[in-house]
């Protein structure tokens, strides 16, 4: 089984094909050869609705909801920037400056721009094709719901169920399981480099906490509605606070992260393939845009307009990338490059941060990560929702047991980082990827016709 997850994981995400420029080496993997394109196709399709409907984007945050058993538009932003705020933000941005330098920062921006027309699209049809929520309230949907209609209009006939839906279904299931681990194992390693707290006792009270929140029907949302706005802006200020006391390296940094983006230097070296790849799997991986999971949260909400909707899950993957994944950037790079050498993953960040706040900025980190990393579980058990009704149909025996495998990985997952299950995530959402991108793309007509609509 083993061997078929990592033969799965190498074919999503190994080096699926090598390009040669001038001495360098440019690997690359079968979902950026997917989302790449599909993220260029969707920005010219839109206008580029990014730049355009800036405004409106942000506007659309404060459409008020008439049933208070739905969730508004911003609700479901916090929901979908739960899951995209996570290790991405720290970890992955640390793995991609440590091997790509600081060029790969800017090839995350390209990639978080792309991906917010693919957001849009992807949001709006889940708003287009959500489905009354008869056990939680207010609506459910997502890709399973939106492929199944797609189904019914290419057959021209109703049918039960859709073999490609399920399959989505099933891949997020497992991807969600797997990111349950991941969660639990980052929170408990954080902790004990900052506490010095073996990893067992943190695992209980993480499980418990966790247990409390998701096994309640309700609490899931009204959680992350505080838990995301506290934990974005204070990352944001205190990164503020680290560039306004190295404001004097800020011009350095910017033309060091252009300079390494497009530089001779690494092209010369080899090193460009590094840089160009790694931002851009780093900023798809963390922002999520076509993977299918931010719309099972853009479905629940109840949106005037579905454009509207879209348009928000877009300023989602922009918070997420530019903002957020920014900032951890800065973090690193407005450290002296002789302090940092030779550290890696969280280490570096550590080292960063003890830089700039000295011991506060170990256990800060440490905080932090635990908030992105626990709202990020809560989140995906939201996600999960709509997915099992799909499966199993509207019933509490399924909804309670995805949540009790999920708790069990989640526990799992705090005492020992078993690899394959980590691979089993990416090959989740590697996989959910795919299916969701098939149905898209020629869904898109759909969304799009909306973008301009007058009312």
């Amino acid at each position: 089984m083993s061997n078929i997850i990592e033969a799965v994981y190498n074919f999503l995400w190994g080096d699926l094909i090598k390009l040669d420029f001038n001495g360098t080496s440019i690997g690359i993997p079968l979902l950026v050869i997917l989302l790449i394109p599909a993220g260029i196709y969707f920005t010219f399709r839109t206008k580029f609705m990014p730049i355009r409907k800036f405004p409106q984007m942000v506007r659309a945050l404060g459409e008020k909801k008439d049933d208070k058993s739905n969730l508004s538009t911003f609700q479901t932003l916090i929901v979908s920037t739960a899951t995209r705020v996570g290790m991405g933000n720290l970890v992955g941005v640390v793995a991609a400056v440590s091997i790509g330098g600081a060029g790969a920062v800017f090839w995350m921006w390209v990639s978080a721009f792309l991906g917010a027309s693919t957001a849009y699209v992807e949001g709006t049809l889940a708003q287009l094709h959500k489905k009354k929520d008869p056990l939680y309230g207010g609506y459910h949907g997502g890709p399973a719901y939106y492929i199944h209609d797609f189904v019914e209009q290419k057959r021209k006939k109703k049918i039960k169920k859709s073999v490609l839906a399920i399959l989505f279904a099933i891949f997020g299931l497992i991807c969600w399981c797997g990111i349950s681990q991941v969660v639990s194992n980052s929170v408990t390693s954080a902790f004990k480099n900052a506490f010095s707290i073996p990893p067992i006792y943190t695992t209980v009270v993480l499980v418990i906490i966790a247990a409390v929140i998701v096994l309640r029907k309700n609490a899931t949302v009204k959680v992350l509605d505080i838990i995301v706005p506290v934990m974005a802006v204070v990352y944001f200020l205190v990164t503020i606070f680290i560039i306004v006391k190295n404001i004097n390296l800020m011009p350095s940094v910017f033309e060091r992260i252009f300079k390494e983006a497009f530089g001779l230097k690494q092209v010369a070296g080899g090193g460009f393939g590094a840089v160009l790849m790694n931002g851009i799997k780093r900023g798809l991986f963390s922002n999520e845009a076509g993977s299918g999971s931010a719309p099972c949260a853009a479905a629940a909400a109840e949106g005037k307009k579905p454009q509207t909707v879209g348009m928000v899950q877009s300023l989602g993957v922009l918070i997420d990338t530019i903002v957020i994944c920014t900032c951890t950037a800065m973090i690193m790079l407005l450290v002296p490059e002789d302090i940092t050498k030779g550290k890696q993953g969280m280490d570096l960040l550590q080292c960063a941060m003890d830089y700039h706040l000295g011991s506060f900025g170990t256990i800060f980190v440490a905080i932090i990560l635990f908030l992105f990393s626990f709202s990020t579980f809560i989140g995906i058990l939201f996600y999960a929702r709509s997915n099992v009704a799909y499966i199993c149909g509207n019933n509490w025996w399924s909804q309670t047991l995805y949540k009790i495998i999920a708790l069990v990985m989640l526990f799992i997952g705090g005492l020992q980082a078993y690899t394959i299950v980590w691979d089993l995530g990416d090959v989740g959402i590697g996989l959910m990827t795919i299916v969701n991108l098939i149905i898209i793309i020629p869904m898109s007509k759909e969304a799009i016709k909306l973008l301009d609509k007058k009312e």
